[in-house]
C-alpha cells in the first residue's frame, strides 16, 4: 500500500516551495520499481534544465493515475486545485476553440504535476508571449517496423547538415523511445501553418537526398521500412515529449538532450530517471542557451513555394483537424484504389 504523504522542498527562482506528494511509495514503473516519490525527486534534480527547455510554454500533461500500465489521459485545462503560483495561458486550438493551458515557470510546477500523476510533459513550440507563432522548428524522425534508433541516426545527421545549410542551429535529443527529435530555435515570425510548410519543405529535400532511407508518406502502407519524417508534429496543438520528460516505458527512459558527437554511439535505453541527473552533473545540459540564437525559415518557405510551382501540393493533416485548403483526400491509398 502506498505510504503517507511527504513534502519536498523545491528550490526555484522565487525561493523554496513546499510541494506535497501523496502516496509516495506507489510504484509507477513496476519493472524497475520507480515510485511516485522518485519521479518527483527526479524532477527536482533536473529542474533547471527542464524548465529552461519546457517552461514559459503551454504544456499538456499526460497523466497516469495507476502507473504506466494503467489508465492514462491528457490534461490541457489547468487541473482543479492547482497552486496559485502555477499559471495558465489561453491558446487557440485547430477547431478555433480557445482555452487555458498550464504553464510551468519553475521546477516546483513540474513536481506539482508529478503529484497529479503526470509522467509525460508535452510543451508547445511557442512561448506564452505569442502562442500563435512557434519559436521552435521541430522534426520527429519516427522509425517504422523493421527499423529503430540506429537507422534514425544517419537521418538525424543528414538533417543537421541540411538545417545548417539554411541557417538554422539544430539541437538533438532522444525521443525516449526509438525515435529522434531535432529542434531548431526560430524567430516567432510565422504562424503554425507556415512553420508546418517549412518543415514539409525541409523534409522533402531530405527525402530527395535519402530516398531509400526516409519518407514523408503519411499513410503507413506507403512507408515500408523507411524512417518517417513526421511533418504533422509541426501543427498547432501537436506536441512531442519535452526535453528531460520521462516516458511511460518499462525502463523509465527519458527524452534526453544529446551533444551531436554522442548520437552515433547513444543507446536511448540508458537515459533514464535514475541516470540522467548524474549525467547532467557530469557534462551539463547540451541544450543550455538553445533559444539565444534563433534562425529564420525564409529559405524553407521559398523551397515550399518552389515545390508548389513544381506540382507538389499540400500533404494530409491529422484526422481530427478540419479540412484544410489544398489538402488531398483523407483516404488510405489502397481504399481509394479499391473504390475506383
Amino acid at each position: 500500500m502506498a505510504g503517507d504523504a511527504v513534502t519536498l522542498t523545491v528550490p526555484g527562482p522565487h525561493g523554496d516551495r513546499e510541494v506535497r506528494i501523496s502516496s509516495p511509495t506507489r510504484v509507477i514503473w513496476p519493472e524497475v520499481g520507480i515510485t511516485k516519490l522518485e519521479l518527483a525527486e527526479y524532477l527536482v534534480a533536473v529542474g533547471g534544465p527542464f524548465i529552461e527547455a519546457n517552461g514559459d510554454r503551454p504544456v499538456s500533461l499526460q497523466r497516469f493515475p495507476g502507473g504506466i500500465d494503467g489508465e492514462q489521459f491528457f490534461s490541457k485545462n489547468p487541473p482543479k486545485g492547482a497552486p496559485e503560483w502555477v499559471r495558465s495561458v489561453t491558446v487557440t486550438y485547430p477547431s478555433g476553440r480557445r482555452h487555458p493551458q498550464v504553464v510551468l515557470d519553475e521546477p516546483a510546477g513540474a513536481v506539482w504535476a508529478a503529484q497529479m500523476n503526470t509522467i509525460v510533459f508535452h510543451p508547445w513550440p511557442s512561448s506564452t508571449a505569442n502562442t500563435d507563432n512557434p519559436d521552435q522548428l521541430r522534426i520527429d524522425l519516427d522509425p517504422q517496423p523493421g527499423t529503430g534508433f540506429a537507422e534514425a541516426v544517419p537521418a538525424a545527421l543528414a538533417l543537421r547538415d541540411l538545417m545548417g545549410e539554411v541557417g538554422l542551429t539544430p539541437f538533438v535529443k532522444t525521443s525516449g523511445s526509438r525515435g529522434i527529435h531535432v529542434f531548431a530555435p526560430i524567430e516567432p515570425e510565422y504562424e503554425f501553418l507556415d512553420v508546418r510548410h517549412a518543415v514539409i519543405a525541409l523534409a522533402r529535400e531530405l527525402e530527395r537526398r535519402m530516398p531509400d532511407e526516409l519518407t514523408t508518406a503519411w499513410w503507413k502502407e506507403e512507408r515500408g521500412d523507411r524512417i518517417f519524417i513526421d511533418y504533422n508534429q509541426a501543427n498547432r496543438d501537436r506536441t512531442m515529449a519535452g526535453a528531460y520528460s520521462p516516458r511511460p516505458l518499462p525502463h523509465a527512459s527519458v527524452s534526453c538532450p544529446l551533444q551531436w558527437h554522442e548520437l552515433e554511439r547513444a543507446d536511448p535505453t540508458q537515459f533514464t530517471i535514475r541516470t540522467v541527473p548524474d549525467r547532467l552533473r557530469d557534462i551539463g545540459d547540451p541544450w543550455a542557451g538553445m533559444q539565444s540564437n534563433p534562425g529564420r525559415i525564409g529559405t524553407l518557405l521559398e523551397w515550399w513555394q518552389r515545390d508548389l510551382d513544381d506540382g507538389l501540393g499540400e500533404l494530409p493533416f491529422p484526422p481530427d483537424f478540419p479540412k484544410m485548403p489544398g489538402e488531398p483526400m483523407r483516404v488510405q491509398p489502397s481504399r481509394a484504389r479499391n473504390a475506383e
